[in-house]
C-alpha cells in the first residue's frame, strides 16, 4: 500500500495537541499511586530517641528507588535528617550539621581501625546521633577522606549484618545493605527494640513485592553470581579485591561495614 503525503498530513492533523495525561503522583513518596509504599509506613511514625543523620553523596538523589526517603517518612519528624554533598560541613549546610558533628553525642558508621561494634556502646549515655554515609564504597571513602570533621567521631561499626531484603537491585557483596537496612538495624540496637527493624522496612519489602509481582526477577549479589560462576562480565580491579578478602561468604569488615548501596 502506498502512503500518500495527505494521508501523512492527516494522520498528523489527527494526533492531540494537549499533553499526555501523567499518572497521578503520591504526594508523601512522591512515586506514582499505583506503586506507593506509604501504607506499608509505620502509622503512626516511630518515636525514637536517637537522631539518624545522612551524609548523601549527590549521585544518590539521582537514584529512582531511593530508600533514604522510606526512612524519614517512617520516622517522627526530625528524626532522620539529609544532608547532601562531597565533603561535611560545607557552606551550603545550616548550622545545625556543624552542631551535630560537635556534639560528643555524634558517632560515625565507618570501620576504621578505632572503630567499635556498635552494640559495645554503652546506651544509657544516649540518646546517639548517628552519622551515615549515602554511597557507594568510592563515594563513601571519597567524602570522608574530604571530611575532617568526621574523623574526630566517635566510629562504631555493625557486626551481624545479614544479607539484605533489597532483593530487585544487584549488591557488589552479601554483606551490603541499603540506607534504610542500615540506619533500621542500628536504630534497633541503640533503642534496644528488635522489632524496629521490621517496622522501618516494611515499604522496602512491599516496593519488592510489587516489583516482582510485575515481572522484575530476584537479584543475587556479584559475589553470590561470580562464586557460581553465574556473573556474565569482567569484573573491576575494586571489586576482584573485595572478593578476594571475603570470608565464608561475607564480606571483608572494611567494605561491609561502610557500602551503603541504593537504587
Amino acid at each position: 500500500m502506498t502512503i500518500t503525503t495527505n494521508d501523512a498530513w492527516q494522520d498528523l492533523i489527527g494526533i492531540s495537541a494537549d499533553p499526555p495525561d501523567m499518572r497521578e503522583i503520591c504526594e508523601q513518596c512522591k512515586r506514582p499511586v499505583v506503586v506507593c509504599w506509604c501504607s506499608a509506613l509505620p502509622q503512626p511514625p516511630l518515636a525514637v530517641s536517637s537522631q539518624i543523620v545522612i551524609l548523601q553523596h549527590p549521585a544518590e538523589e539521582k537514584r529512582s528507588l531511593r530508600t533514604a526517603l522510606m526512612l524519614q517518612l517512617g520516622l517522627e519528624p526530625g528524626k532522620c535528617v539529609v544532608y547532601k554533598g562531597k565533603r561535611f560541613p560545607n557552606t551550603r549546610h545550616s548550622a545545625d550539621l556543624q552542631h551535630l558533628l560537635d556534639s560528643p553525642q555524634t558517632l560515625l558508621l565507618y570501620p576504621s581501625k578505632d572503630s567499635v561494634p556498635l552494640e559495645e556502646i554503652d546506651r544509657s549515655a544516649g540518646p546517639y546521633n548517628l552519622v551515615l554515609i549515602d554511597g557507594t564504597w568510592p563515594q563513601a571513602k571519597a567524602i570522608y577522606a574530604s571530611s575532617p570533621a568526621l574523623h574526630r567521631l566517635r566510629q562504631v561499626k555493625l557486626i551481624a549484618v545479614g544479607i539484605s531484603d533489597y532483593i530487585i537491585r544487584t549488591q557488589p557483596t552479601e554483606g551490603c545493605l541499603s540506607t534504610l537496612e542500615t540506619a533500621a538495624k542500628c536504630l534497633a540496637v541503640l533503642e534496644s527494640q528488635p522489632e524496629l527493624r521490621q517496622s522501618l522496612v516494611r515499604p522496602l519489602h512491599a516496593l519488592c513485592k510489587y516489583q516482582l509481582d510485575n515481572g522484575a526477577v530476584e537479584h543475587q549479589s556479584k559475589e553470590f553470581l561470580l562464586k557460581n560462576n553465574q556473573y556474565p562480565k569482567p569484573i573491576g580491579k575494586r571489586l576482584s579485591r573485595l572478593l578476594n578478602n571475603t570470608v565464608c561468604g561475607s564480606a571483608s569488615s572494611l567494605e561491609q561495614q561502610a557500602v551503603i548501596q541504593e537504587s
